[in-house]
């Protein structure tokens, strides 16, 4: 990637050089005593000034995604929702991994998916909408949401606008639905609207924001955030 010609450029490489002459010695310890080349100052400067695509936005980036990953295992460890990470399936051989493989199937009920919307507005869990008690959503406007059963999620620290979850995020988890069946993509930072997005006839679920409030498990119990079991 670009971003990776650039660290190779402006990181000198580890040089051991046995020099009697300690104004020409370089030490492997002190990189800074290497002088950079016109090159290598050019791409720094370039780098530092792109805020975006540079290799420091890439790392922060892929830590803010691990710190969602996090927060996701976290949060089904509260729930009490069974589950094998990214780690774990690679250890026994997973080729294709998404964040979260959960142990069982179970039901997740979110909006139906509106075949048109006027506003393009951001979408959240519709459990946001939903106050009180997160039991409350069985019952509330049951016309507006559906049941969907999910084997997976995978974790997205980003916007899902049209063009990212499109040309990127829906070929990646399309992998997943050939192996593990439907799934969720949960986009922690909201997405464009239902409408526009794709959901591989019916086997991806989207929903932004956090994860939606209520899980049924195979025994029939729901399971929300609060880690109880609702009836």
């Amino acid at each position: 990637s670009n971003s990776s010609i650039a660290d190779s450029t402006i990181s000198p490489p580890s040089i051991s050089r046995d020099d009697t002459n300690d104004d020409t010695k370089i030490r492997n310890d002190n990189t800074t005593l290497i002088p950079l080349s016109r090159l290598s100052l050019e791409v720094r400067e370039a780098v530092d000034s792109d805020p975006i695509y540079g290799p420091r936005s890439d790392k922060e980036r892929h830590n803010i995604g691990i710190e969602y990953e996090l927060l996701l295992e976290y949060t089904l460890k509260h729930m009490g929702i069974p589950f094998e990470t990214e780690e774990q399936l690679r250890k026994r051989g997973t080729a294709k991994t998404p964040d979260v493989l959960l142990s069982c199937p179970v039901g997740l009920k979110v909006r139906k998916k509106k075949k048109k919307q006027k506003q393009h507005s951001v979408q959240q869990s519709p459990s946001r909408s939903v106050p009180g008690n997160s039991n409350n959503i069985i019952f509330e406007k049951e016309d507006e949401y559906e049941w969907k059963i999910i084997c997976w999620i995978d974790s997205k620290a980003l916007f899902g606008d049209v063009d990212t979850h499109t040309n990127s995020v829906l070929p990646q988890v399309e992998t997943y639905v050939h192996r593990f069946g439907p799934g969720l993509v949960l986009y922690w930072f909201g997405h464009a609207p239902l409408s526009r997005l794709g959901d591989s006839h019916g086997d991806v679920v989207v929903v932004g924001g956090d994860l939606p409030d209520l899980f049924l498990m195979p025994t029939g119990e729901y399971r929300g955030q609060s880690g109880r079991q609702l009836f």
